[in-house]
């Protein structure tokens, strides 16, 4: 099909475009110069032989990771004379395994919270001439990040130390009906060194600690080979820098420095959050009326040391932000060794004093996690309320209408984040609860506030159902009022006989993508729903002490009886979520195509550098951009040829990155086509200060000439919508989706609806890239650079 669409093209749709001046012309009336389509897939990934639509195919540059190949016969393109009728040699840039490569993949579903926070830092506002509140704006999503970090050891802590090692070792029954727990249990090791209750939790907090292990190493390799990729070095530019975007500056993705600032600071934080949770029964016994004096004291010397801890990692995550405006290459070397050394040791002392012999010391009830759980909450509240009075203020200064909620996406976004880790904790402390003490009531379980949680969750499930239903019953209207224009798209005075069948699957198709555009809405009721609700099990477990169920008795026969079904209903829910999560992980180590699945969900998610939690997923684009800038600079210098640079979906995306990081003499040669693109749909509506209005004008002036192709059954895809005369130059009309209504001379058999793929088999693809390497000047043609860098009028543009 490709094939034939380039035979197609050596005369174009409508005849060879004329050179622009100061090209040469061969005989058969075509431009000289070697050209070259660099393909940028989209999500999900593809293979070379797919997108070179070739099964023989060959590596250019690059590795195992990612990679640039051309078809076999292309290997020596350039040193052999350019095709006569200028048509590219085509090169596919095959990114996929950034997101989806060996089973460690199946790990970063753990940090799935951690990823949904990043994306708040990026979500803010438009700003013009607010440093200071944009500043404040990225220090609070780093604090909900720092947040998330301590919540999830605090759980790992709540089932190693408080449900396993305190609870169920120290009581009987539970002990009984664990053989593994024996020797830390005091009846069944008839009084053995490990049954003190000190040294049964310092044992215990081998666990968490090496959980937050396990997230400083995986953050560190991942920085090592995603972070530490150097991109192509140039100047910032003297442009305005309300009508820019900071993608275009040269640190943006290069976050070396900070990342490895804040990986010593979580890190911190975690060893911290394990002494807290191991010194706390200790030192509560100890101080205690007949405690020992000497371990009080010691007691009170450990907690000062963790409080200075504590302060020092909440400075470090204030003190410094992003570097952008230069490739900063310190790394801080000594705050990154010392401060996790720092809580390392402190970890080990505190296991020294609370494993030091405490006669007639014994485990009783719970840890107190519910003032850690409940002060973390509340602290999340308050900071999600002021992140939303913050960003607020920034869409004020400067209102766009089509950001969405009105530039409150981050804070929605970050309440998600927060409920999610709620959600991972209580379901992990709920099933382990419920194994080792199934229904007997031996022990005391987890914490209230996280059963208080659970019961929340059938009230959301309702939320979410009844905005179903709103999604169908708009589908529904969306679809009646899409089938009289399917039938005047199609009805081309032909005589093509309507199939009512046919028109309302394609009108099904177009109503269907159109949900897209209802996702602020649902962000927007879900997180202000969920924060609600949080508040509500705050106010309900820090009221009664007590479970759902428990509190209500007394009460009349229908609140009970209410409050006893959604306190079982979501301990269930939480259970099947938590089961889904580690059936789902599983898979994914062992099965490629599951893990390919899951690669979709970081290809969207893990696009933007890690700015506010260095645990999260790598950022991707860190390594792909700096792919695709050194390609497209070298190729471009080495040669003098023209370069269409060809993305589809996410890979859009990342091609708009790379053009932004070019240098502007080599912007002048190089042409964007972008399809079936989220850019403005998505990128420009949820991530407004960067792919906003005026930072997607600016791309349109800073490269040679760009064209947008969509469909409107596509669900991700849309028009760019640059506002004045620059929309229609850069957005063709509508695709139709299907190509033929029904059968013809040129389609016999019926045409598929694509959607969202196969935008290469439209002819209008080939037209387009054709039309864009003949308004391509080559290098010799090419004027001296205007100044202030500027790429746009010489450069081969035309108005319409």
């Amino acid at each position: 099909m490709e094939r034939a669409q380039e035979r197609a093209s050596t005369t174009g749709v409508n005849g060879a475009a004329e050179p622009p001046g100061g090209a040469e012309r061969t005989e058969a009336g075509t431009t000289t110069g070697i050209a070259l389509e660099l393909l940028v897939h989209g999500v999900g990934g593809a293979t070379p032989e797919k997108m070179l639509n070739d099964p023989r195919t060959v590596r250019i540059t690059g590795d195992e990771t990612a990679a640039v190949f051309r078809r076999a016969d292309d290997a020596e393109a350039e040193e052999g004379p350019a095709d006569p009728h200028g048509a590219p040699v085509r090169e596919a840039y095959v990114w996929c395994n950034l997101t989806s490569g060996n089973g460690t993949r199946a790990l970063w579903l753990l940090l799935t919270p951690f990823m949904v926070v990043n994306l708040a830092h990026w979500m803010r506002p438009t700003a013009r001439n607010r440093p200071g509140t944009v500043r404040f704006y990225g220090l609070l999503v780093r604090l909900a990040g720092l947040s998330l970090t301590v919540l999830l050891v605090a759980a790992a802590c709540e089932v190693a130390l408080d449900l396993t090692a305190w609870q169920c070792a120290g009581t009987r029954a539970c002990a009984e009906a664990h053989s593994w727990l024996g020797f830390l249990s005091p009846t069944e090791s008839g009084g053995g060194w490990w049954s003190a209750p000190g040294r049964r939790l310092a044992l215990a907090a081998v666990m968490p600690a090496a959980l937050t292990g396990l997230l400083w190493f995986l953050s560190r390799r991942t920085w090592s080979a995603y972070e530490s990729q150097r991109p192509m070095a140039h100047a910032p530019e003297p442009v305005d820098e309300n009508i820019r975007t900071a993608l275009g500056r040269p640190g943006f993705w290069y976050g070396r420095r900070l990342v490895a600032r804040l990986r010593a600071a979580h890190t911190a934080a975690g060893l911290l959050t394990v002494t807290a949770a191991l010194g706390s029964a200790a030192a509560r016994h100890d101080r205690a009326p007949g405690g020992p004096a000497a371990l009080a004291t010691l007691a009170g010397l450990l907690y000062v040391a963790l409080v200075g801890g504590a302060v020092a990692v909440v400075w470090v995550v204030c003190r410094r932000g992003r570097s952008e405006r230069r490739l900063d290459q310190a790394l801080d070397a000594r705050l990154v060794r010392l401060l996790p050394g720092g809580a390392l040791a402190l970890l080990l002392l505190t296991a020294v004093y609370a494993g030091w012999s405490r006669p007639g010391w014994r485990s009783a009830g719970r840890l107190p996690g519910d003032t850690t759980f409940g002060a973390l909450t509340l602290l999340q509240g308050i900071g999600v309320i002021v992140l939303a009075f913050v960003a607020n203020l920034l869409y004020r200064a400067h209102p766009d209408p089509r950001a969405a909620m009105r530039g409150l996406g981050g804070p929605a976004v970050t309440t998600l984040a927060c409920a999610l880790g709620g959600v991972m904790s209580g379901g992990v402390s709920q099933r382990v609860a419920d194994w080792l003490d199934g229904t007997g009531g031996s022990i005391a379980g987890p914490p209230v506030l996280l059963t208080w949680q659970a019961s929340v969750i059938p009230a959301v499930l309702l939320v979410a159902l009844g905005l179903v239903g709103w999604l169908a019953r708009r589908t529904l209207q969306l679809r009646r009022a899409e089938l009289d224009a399917v039938e005047q798209d199609y009805d081309d005075g032909s005589g093509v006989r309507m199939d009512a069948m046919r028109t309302r699957r394609i009108a099904s198709m177009r109503a269907m993508a159109a949900l897209t555009d209802r996702a602020p809405r649902i962000i927007g009721i879900t997180s202000s729903v969920t924060l609600l609700l949080g508040a509500a099990a705050l106010v309900g477990a820090r009221t009664t002490d007590d479970t759902p169920g428990e509190a209500s008795h007394g009460t009349y026969a229908v609140v009970q009886g209410a409050a006893e079904t959604a306190q079982a209903l979501g301990s269930w829910l939480i259970g099947f979520g938590f089961l889904l999560f580690v059936t789902w992980g599983r898979r994914a180590y062992k099965d490629p195509a599951a893990r390919r699945t899951i690669g979709i969900l970081w290809d969207v998610g893990t696009f933007w550098p890690r700015a506010s939690h260095p645990f999260a997923p790598p950022c991707y684009a860190e390594r792909a951009v700096p792919d695709l800038t050194w390609r497209m600079a070298t190729w471009t210098e080495a040669t003098g040829g023209r370069l269409v640079i060809s993305g589809h979906s996410q890979g859009s995306v990342l091609a708009a990155a790379a053009a932004w990081q070019l240098k502007p003499a080599v912007r002048a040669r190089v042409a964007l086509l972008t399809y079936g693109s989220p850019l403005e749909r998505l990128y420009g509506r949820w991530f407004p200060a960067h792919f906003g209005p005026a930072a997607l004008t600016s791309l349109h002036h800073d490269v040679a000439c760009w064209r947008n192709l969509y469909r409107l059954t596509d669900p991700i895809g849309g028009p760019v919508h640059l506002p004045g005369d620059c929309g229609p130059e850069v957005d063709r009309a509508p695709l139709k989706d299907p190509l033929a209504y029904g059968r013809n001379k040129e389609h016999p058999l019926p045409s598929p609806i694509l959607g969202h793929s196969d935008y290469q088999a439209d002819p209008a693809f080939v037209e387009e890239r054709e039309e864009l390497l003949g308004r391509l000047l080559p290098r010799e043609a090419l004027p001296g650079p205007r100044p202030g860098g500027g790429a746009q009028g010489s450069s081969g543009r035309s108005s319409g």
